[in-house]
């Protein structure tokens, strides 16, 4: 069994040097800063719209909670105002059941 030893040396120079660092170009620490920025952009633009959905969201419950509290509450003045039309029905009623009678007693002398 025999190795080649200048076979092997030459493996190894040719792993040394696919292994060698080289530096990152200049123009790729510009693209990434660059790609960076643009993916911060689209966050932030998707962002404000959630924000802006959600304060719309909030803004639509507040009114119809309003409108809803606004129609209970008339409601519950057109109730007070048909209790105190029929309680001066029953007055007015009373009052010209009263005056029939005395009409009607004074017919009748």
């Amino acid at each position: 069994m025999c190795v080649d030893v200048e076979r092997i040396d030459d493996f190894e120079r040719e792993l040394r040097a696919a292994m060698h660092r080289l530096p990152a170009p200049p123009s790729l620490k510009r693209g990434l800063m660059a790609r960076r920025r643009q993916e911060r952009t689209e966050r932030h633009g998707r962002l404000v719209w959630f924000e802006r959905l959600a304060a719309s969201l909030v803004l639509a419950g507040v009114a119809g909670g309003a409108l809803v509290w606004r129609n209970a509450e008339e409601h519950r003045k057109g109730e007070e105002a048909k209790q105190q039309v029929f309680a001066a029905l029953r007055i007015t009623h009373h009052a010209l059941e009263e005056m029939k009678a005395q009409l009607d007693e004074r017919d009748t002398k």
